[in-house]
């Protein structure tokens, strides 16, 4: 029988003013650092972390990331890391910053800490890349053999960020309850191929709850980019608990219909936590989720400001042949969409997305 599962990072810290204090966390895994950092960051980087890691006697270089995360980005900075001879990557950024990071420290067998940016997904966290194909469009998980061995959430740089990206967060981590209940009952199993663990479920749902009960000040904070204890909350859920209560949980039809999404150019700039949010509306009604589940969910997400319906992305018509291929894509063999209590094919998925389009206008303002 298949065993159950409960993975994490060795280490999650959270706090204001860390990158100034980068060597303090790194010198407990390297003396040489790669720092892969978006292009946001990197001076802020180089003004604040490189003097303190020169001053500890810790060799670094910083190096922008190239804004996809795909083999081709994996191959150029897995030579960099050769070339420099690093034995520590840091990923300072979004997160397919971090899904790099995380993915060329797994193929150079070294240890890596990871550094949000932003709270827009729980990647900080998990045993897990998505990789994306040259054009954008999704490839395929590249599931890693452990975690990262630390995460550095400084809540000081996540709420000085656009507050999109906090709210995107937000809808990433608004599924995991909901997908890690259904895998649960499916008796499916979890990102890391094991069997949903009760603890797994148990964070999933802390997450949910840590949601609903601090989404209205969190926002106020994140809106006026300062730090308070409902912005820490969410933090920890967004990143912590959903990334945890994901990979111990599992995914079902919220992230499917999302990576079904991405096939579409129209889509490409739209944020993972959006269409995870519009594919666990999906979800829902595949499910017809009890109404009080639903008007939760619909809270939620009009308080965090996200996108509820088709025209909120900008999809004016809804194309009955791309959002077929949305449907096909999100049942695919060896994507989450088998993790699903109730037997699903392409065009129920494709009724589903119609309707919760539907049910997300009479919700509309």
């Amino acid at each position: 029988m298949i065993p159950r599962s409960i993975t994490s990072p060795k280490k999650f810290i959270i706090g204001q003013n860390l990158l100034p204090q980068l060597d303090g966390f790194i010198k407990d895994f390297g003396n040489n650092a790669l720092l892969i950092c978006d292009e946001f960051i990197l001076n802020k980087v180089k003004a604040e972390a490189l003097p303190a890691l020169e001053k500890a006697g810790i060799t670094a270089h910083a190096e922008q990331f190239q804004y996809e995360c795909t083999d081709t980005e994996i191959g150029r900075i897995h030579e960099i890391v050769k070339h420099h001879g690093a034995n520590v990557v840091v990923g300072i950024g979004g997160g397919k910053t971090m899904d790099v990071a995380k993915a060329v420290a797994h193929f150079a067998h070294i240890p890596v800490i990871i550094f949000p940016t932003i709270a827009s997904t729980d990647a900080p966290c998990t045993a897990l890349s998505v990789i994306y194909k040259d054009d954008g469009e999704f490839d395929r998980y590249l599931f890693l053999p452990q975690n990262p061995d630390a995460v550095i959430a400084d809540t000081g740089i996540i709420a000085a960020a656009p507050t999109k990206f906090f709210a995107a967060g937000i809808g990433d981590a608004l599924a995991t309850f909901f997908e890690a209940r259904s895998c649960c009952y499916a008796d499916g199993l979890n990102l890391v191929q094991k069997r949903v663990s009760r603890t797994g479920l148990g964070m999933a749902l802390m997450c949910y709850e840590l949601i609903v009960e601090n989404v209205e000040m969190a926002m106020d904070a994140a809106r006026r980019h300062v730090v308070t204890p409902a912005l820490e909350e969410m933090v920890e859920a967004t990143i912590y608990l959903s990334g945890i209560g994901a990979e111990s949980g599992g995914l079902a039809a919220a992230h499917a219909v999302s990576n079904g999404m991405s096939s579409l150019p129209q889509l490409h700039h739209i944020q993972h936590g959006e269409k995870v949010a519009f594919g666990l509306l999906t979800q829902l009604v595949l499910e017809k989720a009890d109404a009080e589940e639903i008007e939760n969910v619909i809270y939620v997400m009009k308080t965090a400001g996200l996108p509820l319906t088709l025209a909120d992305f900008g999809i004016e018509e809804m194309v009955e042949a791309d959002w077929r291929q949305v449907a096909e894509i999100a049942c695919a063999e060896g994507d989450t969409m088998c993790n699903m209590t109730v037997k699903v094919n392409a065009d129920r998925v494709y009724q589903a997305m119609v309707a919760a389009d539907a049910l997300a206008q009479r919700y509309h303002d």
